[in-house]
């Protein structure tokens, strides 16, 4: 492949539409699974049903642990196109698509054209970026709006912004600022402010300052972000001190959520996660604080996004709750660093940053038929076996991809080595991601939920003793009664105490006055139930519950 084809536009909207391809195409065709994807899937099909924009409600118990915008957008998508897996996990996907694009254009304003291309190469192929993006979670909104945010400052502060760019593109910060806060939360304020007075500090440069234009910037923020915190606090007196006090300083500062990870555990994160390019970035990282001699400019782009990575990075890990997703804000920025790099990296030093990558992809085509020893019993081997296969194939994809680059790269054709592998990478992690379903049995209510409707009645009372599947709603449009079970309801129940049994006492009461009810229940709680004498008639079996109806 000659420069000249890499450079001709009828190539780049082909390869576009293509990877718009890959990147949507499996949406609808993977079982959602526990616990985010069922969560977030049921929070916006009860708004949906229900009518009610301001009290999320999960199990038709309020439900404040997050701000509402993307049950808004799902339900919105799901009164369109109707309830399915693909308008569930749409948001996640448009917004981790559309992160791509404006990665691109704001690196290309910032560091040129070829910086811009590589950058959205490397954001839309880095692993966890990839699968964060097709899963049903906040995660995804938030970092597209940290991160366009991130980089609209970026493009106001840049030395060459005039008044009027300069004006807008802090506008449009304030404005992203607004949306992540009501996709996840005060994160989307405070993490960016603290990183903008570190800079600040470690720069002096104290005269950006009255270049963010506060006063209209915090009123836009304000319009955009207070509407629905007032509506909702209006709406539930209850609201303002589990949201803003539990929500998120006990969050951060306690174990109380039973997320709590070594402050080191981040760090095999971000490794794997941002594979094929954790060479690069470790190259990337070395030379990001140095500023080029004819570069000393008034505003420093990429120490900026050195200290947004870094202090979010550090931040997390010192926080009493961990999520692998929880750092994903912090790859937009890395992105840009290790995009502005490439653009400047010889074919022999990418050849050398990428030859890893050939050997792990190797490892997995080796170790992708010992997957069968997660198994926890016979049918869980069986889907393990059937996921070694898509392993098998994706770690095919990788390393087909990987030599291919290799190849490029040491004929010093950077951006064809650099595309091969950022497309090959996408291709395998989508693939990777298509092969879990294969695992849905475990990690899903889809079958069981599929066997129980033809057994629900209108109005007939369904209870959930001692657990609550977040995807079992989901399936079965339809809430369930709680017994004995509260986890992350709590606060809610605390609310509406008559919308839950407390023990299985009170069930076994109201079971025997029903003319007609159904339960679902550990394998255990039925045998002894059972046991007991108590009447039930068994209607369908999964891994690990039974379903029963009244006699």
């Amino acid at each position: 492949m000659t420069l000249d084809f890499f450079n001709r536009r009828r190539f780049w909207l082909l390869l576009t539409l293509l990877m718009a391809a890959v990147w949507f195409g499996n949406l609808e065709y993977r079982k959602l699974v526990r616990p985010d994807e069922g969560r977030y899937a049921e929070i916006a099909r009860e708004m949906a049903t229900s009518g009610d924009w301001v009290t999320p409600r999960l199990n038709d118990i309020k439900y404040f642990e997050k701000p509402a915008l993307q049950y808004w957008i799902t339900a919105g998508a799901y009164r369109l196109f109707g309830e399915h897996h693909w308008t569930a996990r749409l948001w996640s996907a448009l917004t981790g698509f559309l992160g791509i694009f404006f990665t691109a254009f704001a690196a290309t304003r910032l560091f040129g054209r070829e910086a811009g291309l590589l950058s959205a190469a490397v954001l839309g192929s880095s692993l966890l970026y990839t699968l964060i993006a097709h899963m049903n979670s906040l995660d995804m909104g938030m970092t597209f709006f940290m991160g366009g945010a991130l980089m609209s400052f970026l493009l106001a502060q840049q030395d060459a912004a005039s008044a009027r760019s300069n004006r807008l593109w802090m506008h449009v910060a304030w404005a992203a600022l607004a949306f992540s806060v009501l996709s996840k939360g005060l994160m989307g304020i405070v993490l960016p402010g603290a990183v903008l007075v570190l800079y600040t500090l470690i720069e002096r440069d104290f005269g950006l300052w009255k270049r963010l234009h506060l006063f209209s910037g915090i009123s836009l923020f304000m319009a955009i972000a207070a509407p629905w915190f007032v509506a909702v606090s209006i709406a539930n007196s209850e609201f303002f001190h589990f949201f803003f006090i539990h929500e998120h300083f006990e969050r951060f500062l306690t174990k109380t959520h039973g997320r709590y990870e070594p402050w080191w555990w981040f760090i095999p994160v971000l490794a794997a996660g941002i594979l094929p390019w954790l060479i690069t970035l470790i190259d990337s990282l070395m030379h990001a604080w140095k500023v080029e001699p004819a570069a000393a400019q008034r505003f420093k782009p990429k120490r900026f996004l050195l200290i947004w990575a870094a202090f979010i990075f550090v931040f997390f890990s010192l926080s009493g709750s961990k999520l692998a997703s929880y750092i994903l804000p912090i790859f937009p920025a890395l992105a840009l660093l290790i995009g502005e790099h490439l653009s400047r990296i010889d074919g022999r030093r990418l050849f050398w940053q990428i030859l890893p990558v050939a050997f792990l992809a190797a490892a997995g085509l080796l170790l992708a038929p010992n997957t069968v020893r997660f198994a926890g019993n016979e049918l869980a081997r069986g889907q393990y076996a059937v996921f070694a296969n898509w392993l098998l194939a994706a770690s095919a994809i990788w390393l087909v991809g990987t030599v291919v680059a290799l190849l490029l790269s040491y004929r010093d054709k950077v951006r064809g080595a650099i595309i091969v592998l950022a497309c090959s990478s996408l291709i395998a992690a989508q693939v990777l991601l298509t092969g879990h379903d294969s695992l849905s049995a475990t990690r899903s209510d889809y079958r069981i939920a599929e066997q129980i409707k033809p057994h629900l009645r209108p109005g007939a009372p369904f209870y959930s003793l001692e657990g609550y599947d977040q995807t079992l709603t989901f399936y079965l449009k339809r809430t369930v009664t709680l017994v004995a079970y509260q986890d992350e309801m709590a606060f809610g129940i605390a609310q509406e105490p008559h919308k839950w049994l407390p023990d299985i006492e009170s069930f076994k009461q109201a079971w025997i006055r029903q003319p007609y009810a159904l339960a679902i229940m550990p394998h255990s709680t039925y045998q002894q139930l059972a046991s007991q004498g108590l009447p039930m008639r068994v209607i369908a079996r999964s891994v690990d519950k039974t379903a029963v109806t009244t006699p």
